[in-house]
C-alpha cells in the first residue's frame, strides 16, 4: 500500500513530513554540516529537480500537478539553504587538500567533482558555463515562464464568469448532472487559483537567479579572505582554490535551479490534452508529410551544396534528409489507413442507419418545389460546368419577390434517368405541374409562324406560353435576330417556364410558415399595426388565406402594412376570409389598376350585363361556412361561352383581358371562370383607383330564353 493511501498511521506521516522537510531547510542555514551529509543533500537536489522537469512534461493538464508552485517555493528555499551551507564548509574547510593529487577534499565530493568535471578544472572554463547558465535561466526561460504566467492568470480570471455561465446553462439544459456541475465550478476555481500561484512563483524563481550570482560574488571575495588572512595561502593559491570550489558550488546550484525554471515554462505554456508532452510533440510534429518533405528536400539540398564545396558534413544531411523522408512516406500511409478504416467504418454506420425504422422519416418529405432533369441537362446544375441553372435561381426568386412579394421556398434539383435525355419536368409538392424540352447549346427562336418557317431546326413550342418556336443551332442566330426572332438559350427557357410556373401555383407555395416569415418581417418595421392585429383578432392561418386569395389572382403582396390595415379595419364586419380578400383589394386599387391600365390610364374591359349580374346574385347561398354560387350547370356553361367571345375580341386587339362587374359578385364570377380563363383578370367597381378610367370594349350577355 502506498503511504497516505490506507490507514492513519501513514497518512500522519505524510502530513509530519512536508512540516520536517521546511525546518530542515532552517537548519542548514544554522546547523554546520558534515562534507558527506552535504554531498547527499546536493544529489537529492539534483534528482528531485530532474523528477519534477519530468513530471511536467509527462502531465496532460497543468491541474493534475496543482501543487507545482509550492514545490517551487520549497525547492528554491532548499536549494538557498544548501547555498548557504555549501558557502560554510567551502569557507571552512576549502583550503583542504588531498596530499597526493592537490585536489581540494574539505567541501566533500560533490562540489570539486562539478568543478573538476563540468569545468574541466579551469577558472575561465567554469565562470562562463556558469554565466551562461545564469543568463539563460535569467533572461529567457524565467522571463518568458512569468509573462506566461501573468497573462494565463488575467485571461483565467476574466473567462470565469462566462465559463460559470456556460456551466448553469449545460445544467439547466440537463446536458450535465448536479455533481458534475460542481465538479467544473472546482475545476475553474482551482486553474484560476494555480495561474495566480504560478504568477507569484515566477518571483521567486526570478530572485533565485539573481541570489546566485551574488552569492558567487560573495563567496569569492570571502575564500580570498579567508585563504590569505586565515590559512596565510598566497593570493594565486587561494584565488584558485576558493574560486574553482566556489564555481563548482554554483553550477551544483545553477543546475537545478535552470531545471526548475525550464518546469515552470512547459507547466504554464501547456494545455489541457488527451496525452503527455512527448506524445503530442511526435503527433504534431509528425503530423504534416508535406513539412516533413521539405524540411527532407532542404537537408538533401544542403547535402548537394556541401558536395559541390560548401564545406558542411555531408553524411549528416543526407541521413537527415532519408529519415525524414522516411517519417512522410510512414505518416502518409498511416493516413491512407486512416481513412479507409474511416471509410468502412462509414459504410458500416450507413448501412446500420438504413435498417432502422426512424429514417423512413426521410421519404416523408416533401419538397414545395422542384424540377427533375434528364440526364442531358445535368450539365446545368453541375458545378464543375458552372451550374448556370443555379444561378438564375438567384435571380427567379428576387424577380417572384420583387414582382408578387412572395418568398419561393429552395428549389430542388435531381436527376431522372427515366425521363428523356433534354426533358425536364416541375414540380409543386412532388406533383408534376409542368414539363419541356429543352436542346443545350442550341437557341430557341420564337416568332411568327412565317419568319419561322425560314430557319432551319427542330419545330416546337415554347414550353412557358405555348408559342410556336424552332430551335437553332448557333451559326443561324444571326440570320434569326435579323429575321426579328427573339433567341433565348435552354438556361433561360426553363428559368422563364419555372418563373412562370412559380407565377400561377404562388398560392400553393404560400404556406404558413412563410406567412409568418412575412409578418415578422412587418412586425420590425411596423410592430404596432401587427400587435392590434395578430393573433387576438385574425390568426396566421385566417391572414395567409387571404393573401394566397391575393396571388392566386396575381394580386402583389408587396404592401403587407396595406393588406393588414385593411383587414384590421373591416374584420369587425366579417371574419370570412372570403370578404375581407374584397374589403383587401379595395385598399390596394392603384396596385392592380397599376398593372392593368396602358399608358394613358385607361382599363378596357368587358362588363357583364346588368341582368347576368343580377341573376347570379340571386343565385348566391350565404351559410356559416360560407357563400356558395348554385348556378344551373347549363347557365353557367353559357356564362363561359359568352365570356369566351369576349375575351378572345380583346386578346385579337392585343388588350388585357379584364372583366369588370360589381362588388356583390365579383368574386363569384371569378370562381365561376377561373378553372377555365385563369389569366383573366376580374375586378370589381370599387377596385378603380383615381383618375383611372374603364373603357368597356364589350358585354357578356345571356340569349332571352336562357336568362328567363
Amino acid at each position: 500500500m502506498l503511504p497516505g493511501a490506507g490507514g492513519g498511521g501513514s497518512k500522519v506521516s505524510l502530513d509530519i513530513f512536508i512540516p520536517i522537510a521546511v525546518l530542515s531547510v532552517l537548519a542548514l542555514m544554522i546547523v554546520p554540516l558534515p562534507s558527506w551529509v552535504l554531498d547527499i543533500l546536493l544529489i537529492v537536489d539534483i534528482i528531485a529537480s530532474i523528477l519534477i522537469i519530468l513530471m511536467a512534461i509527462y502531465v496532460k493538464s497543468p491541474l493534475d500537478f496543482s501543487v507545482f508552485p509550492t514545490i517551487i517555493l520549497v525547492e528554491t528555499l532548499y536549494r538557498l539553504g544548501l547555498n548557504v551551507a555549501a558557502t560554510r564548509l567551502v569557507l571552512v574547510a576549502g583550503h583542504i587538500k588531498d596530499p597526493v593529487t592537490g585536489d581540494p577534499i574539505g567541501a566533500g565530493k560533490v562540489i570539486p567533482t562539478f568543478a573538476k568535471f563540468v569545468a574541466q578544472g579551469n577558472l575561465v572554463i567554469g565562470f562562463v558555463i556558469f554565466l551562461i547558465l545564469i543568463v539563460v535561466q535569467f533572461i529567457v526561460i524565467t522571463q518568458g515562464a512569468e509573462r506566461i504566467a501573468q497573462v494565463a492568470a488575467r485571461f483565467t480570471l476574466d473567462a470565469m464568469p462566462g465559463k460559470q455561465m456556460a456551466i448553469d446553462a449545460d445544467l439547466h439544459a440537463g446536458l450535465i448532472t448536479p455533481d458534475e456541475a460542481r465538479k467544473r465550478r472546482a475545476d475553474i476555481q482551482r486553474e484560476a487559483d494555480f495561474y495566480g500561484a504560478m504568477d507569484g512563483a515566477g518571483k521567486f524563481v526570478k530572485g533565485d537567479t539573481i541570489a546566485n550570482i551574488i552569492i558567487l560574488v560573495i563567496n569569492i571575495v570571502g575564500g580570498l579572505l579567508m585563504g590569505i588572512i586565515y590559512h596565510h595561502m598566497n593570493a594565486m593559491d587561494a584565488l584558485q582554490t576558493y574560486t574553482i570550489l566556489t564555481i563548482g558550488n554554483g553550477l551544483v546550484t545553477a543546475l537545478p535551479s535552470f531545471l526548475i525554471s525550464t518546469a515552470m515554462g512547459i507547466i504554464v505554456s501547456r494545455a489541457a490534452s488527451e496525452s503527455n508532452l512527448g506524445v503530442d510533440v511526435i503527433q504534431q510534429l509528425t503530423g504534416q508529410p508535406k513539412a516533413l518533405k521539405i524540411a527532407a528536400g532542404a537537408a538533401a539540398f544542403l547535402g548537394v551544396l556541401s558536395l559541390l564545396g560548401m564545406g558542411l558534413p555531408k553524411l549528416p544531411l543526407f541521413g537527415f534528409a532519408a529519415l525524414l523522408w522516411f517519417l512522410a512516406s510512414k505518416v502518409q500511409e498511416k493516413e491512407v489507413q486512416v481513412q479507409q478504416v474511416q471509410q468502412e467504418a462509414k459504410k458500416e454506420e450507413k448501412k446500420e442507419e438504413a435498417k432502422k425504422p426512424e429514417n423512413v422519416m426521410a421519404y416523408l418529405r416533401v419538397e414545395p418545389l422542384s424540377v427533375e432533369l434528364g440526364k442531358g441537362l445535368l450539365p446545368l446544375v453541375d458545378p464543375s460546368q458552372g451550374a448556370k441553372l443555379l444561378e438564375r435561381v438567384v435571380s427567379i426568386r428576387k424577380h417572384i419577390a420583387k414582382e408578387i412579394g412572395i418568398i419561393v421556398p429552395g428549389i430542388q434539383f435531381r436527376d431522372n434517368l427515366n425521363l428523356k435525355p433534354n426533358t425536364y419536368v416541375i414540380n409543386i409538392k412532388d406533383v408534376k405541374v409542368a414539363e419541356g424540352e429543352v436542346m443545350i447549346n442550341q437557341f430557341l427562336a420564337i416568332g411568327p409562324e412565317n419568319v419561322l418557317k425560314q430557319l432551319r431546326g427542330t419545330r416546337t413550342v415554347d414550353p412557358a406560353y405555348g408559342m410556336p418556336a424552332v430551335w437553332i443551332e448557333p451559326q443561324d442566330k444571326a440570320e434569326a435576330e435579323r429575321l426579328g426572332c427573339m433567341l433565348f438559350d435552354a438556361v433561360s427557357v426553363i428559368a422563364t417556364h419555372l418563373t412562370e410556373v412559380i407565377r400561377n401555383n404562388a398560392a400553393e407555395l404560400l404556406g404558413r410558415q412563410e406567412v409568418s416569415a412575412l409578418i415578422d418581417m412587418v412586425k420590425r418595421s411596423h410592430p404596432a399595426v401587427v400587435k392590434d392585429l395578430i393573433p387576438d383578432v385574425v390568426s396566421i392561418g385566417e391572414v395567409q388565406k387571404i393573401l394566397q386569395n391575393l396571388v392566386r389572382e396575381r394580386v402583389p403582396i408587396k404592401d403587407l402594412v396595406t393588406i393588414l390595415e385593411a383587414i384590421g379595419d373591416n374584420v369587425k364586419y366579417t371574419k370570412d376570409p372570403d370578404e375581407l380578400t374584397e374589403f383587401v383589394r379595395q385598399a390596394l386599387a392603384r396596385v392592380i389598376c397599376r398593372d392593368l391600365a396602358n399608358q394613358e390610364g385607361v382599363i378596357n374591359a368587358v362588363a357583364l350585363d346588368p341582368q347576368l349580374e343580377q341573376l347570379i346574385a340571386s343565385n348566391i347561398q350565404r351559410t356559416e361556412m360560407g357563400s356558395f354560387l348554385t348556378l344551373d350547370p347549363q347557365i353557367g356553361q353559357q356564362i363561359i361561352v359568352a365570356v369566351a367571345e369576349q375575351i378572345k375580341k380583346l386578346t385579337d386587339k392585343g388588350l388585357n383581358p379584364v372583366i369588370i362587374t360589381s362588388p356583390q359578385v365579383r368574386r363569384f364570377v371569378r370562381k365561376l371562370i377561373e378553372r377555365n380563363f385563369p389569366e383573366v383578370y376580374v375586378i370589381s367597381y370599387n377596385e378603380i383607383a383615381p383618375k383611372i378610367q374603364v373603357k368597356t370594349v364589350g358585354m357578356v350577355t345571356l340569349t332571352q330564353e336562357t336568362q328567363v
